[in-house]
């Protein structure tokens, strides 16, 4: 004879299946390419958000019942008689007060799929397993909306890799993926470029291109699966004794207001150079970093007494301390007027002239693109996913794209909804078609 214990998770386990079933067959009716995916727990929530158009939702919905199910387990470990027991008490009460308004976001969701009133909801929240079988089964229940899967493969791959420089970077990516959410997504595809040293380059990609991503491979941050090499060093292979080779400058300035100039260069050579350097060498260093960027006489004044210009070359100098040969800023010019961002784009093209290799992002290039040798074009292709849409001349890049402006270049190759053209296949496509020609010598 079973015992109540053993009938309530009996009776548990049969509603669940009868849940899973209505939901499995409504993600059917919904054309979800994996309905299958309804049987499995807290991955249910999630499909169901998204075959309900409400997957931030689900993602939430998710992540709350993760949590509910860690409480319950605390239940178990602590025993109900423990004094601790309090705390998961209290917080099974608020995820599961979440929980339900998020199941009626997604619910509600669903019920617009269907084109049915939002009474419902209450049905559902009361009698679950039921309504779910009935909007699975009943042919009169049919979704008004189908889901819409972003499946397109995007444009396909150059299949050409670019040669070593001595005297350079050479970036070859294959590609950049993560796990979002039980989905396996590629931020970044296809990279291919060599910079030699001494050009200053411009990075210029709309929101979601994989400016971020990218830099974040080239620098060894986040790797991909790639091969970056720096003046034929490999970065991933060598990274800690390569960090000192590649500076990057954050937009945000990460600075300590009540710290002096002197003193902010001072524990900036601390950490960016290596152990092996000696307090009077770093001090000669930083001493040579505060002349080259004309910091040398407010060198005692407190960081939160200057000016953004000067603020923003003393972030610049931070990251300059250990003399790297790729040198990367993000938005540099953020918050400074047209004459102090032309001011430290010259800089920037003095280091470059130095040998150096410099590449900036930044969201007004027109006003200085005469200072750059070459631009990248990152472009969200079909599949959302990170392309190289240009690499090359400045001079050359009008005539690719048909435009007479960087802004006008990046509004082509932006998403419609986005406000954009939505050609950035047209011209992945183009790009790869030239850089093949240029592999076999047809293009000068």
């Amino acid at each position: 004879m079973l015992t109540s214990e053993v009938y309530a998770n009996v009776r548990l386990a049969v509603l669940w299946i009868i849940t899973s079933y209505g939901y499995y067959r409504i993600m059917i009716k919904c054309a979800h390419p994996q309905p299958k995916l309804a049987f499995i727990p807290i991955v249910r929530e999630y499909q169901l958000g998204i075959t309900a158009r409400r997957e931030k939702e689900g993602r939430t919905l998710a992540k709350l019942e993760i949590f509910l199910y860690i409480c319950f387990l605390l239940f178990k470990i602590l025993g109900q008689e423990s004094k601790y027991i309090i705390i998961p008490t209290v917080f099974v009460l608020a995820i599961g007060f979440a929980c339900l308004i998020y199941s009626f976001r997604i619910l509600s969701g669903l019920c617009g799929v269907f084109g049915r009133k939002k009474r419902w909801l209450w049905l559902w929240i009361f009698f679950e397993p039921l309504t779910s079988i009935i909007w699975g089964v009943d042919k009169k229940f049919v979704p008004v909306l189908k889901l819409e899967i972003i499946d397109d493969p995007g444009v396909g791959e150059s299949g050409t890799l670019v040669s070593a420089v001595d005297n350079g970077l050479t970036v070859n990516i294959t590609k950049r993926t993560v796990i979002d959410f039980f989905r396996k997504k590629y931020l970044l595809k296809d990279i291919h470029l060599n910079i030699p040293a001494g050009h200053m380059v411009l990075l210029l990609g709309g929101s979601g291109a994989g400016k971020t991503t990218f830099v974040n491979a080239v620098t060894g941050y986040e790797q991909a699966d790639a091969s970056i090499l720096l003046n034929d060093n490999d970065l991933y292979k060598d990274y800690k004794e390569m960090k000192y080779d590649v500076g990057f400058v954050p937009q945000q300035d990460l600075m300590r207001e009540n710290d002096s100039v002197i003193r902010t260069l001072m524990d900036a050579a601390t950490l960016r150079l290596p152990e092996s350097v000696d307090r009077a060498s770093r001090r000669e260093r930083v001493m040579q970093v505060l002349e080259e960027f004309g910091l040398s006489s407010i060198r005692n004044s407190l960081v939160e007494k200057l000016s953004g210009g000067q603020k923003k070359r003393l972030s610049i100098a931070m990251e300059f301390i250990s003399d790297p040969s790729l040198f990367i800023l993000d938005e540099p010019d953020s918050g400074l007027d047209g004459v102090v961002a032309r001011g430290l784009f010259e800089k920037l093209r003095e280091i470059a002239d130095s040998g150096k290799i410099v590449i900036v992002i930044t969201h007004t290039p027109d006003r200085v693109i005469d200072l750059f040798d070459d631009v990248i074009v990152l472009a969200k292709d079909s599949s959302r996913t990170g392309r190289l849409a240009y690499y090359g001349p400045v001079e050359d890049v009008y005539g690719f794209f048909g435009k007479e402006s960087m802004e006008q270049i990046l509004l082509s190759v932006n998403q419609k909804d986005e406000g954009g053209e939505g050609r950035a296949d047209e011209f992945v496509e183009n790009y790869m078609e030239r850089a093949r020609e240029l592999a076999v010598g047809k293009v000068g």
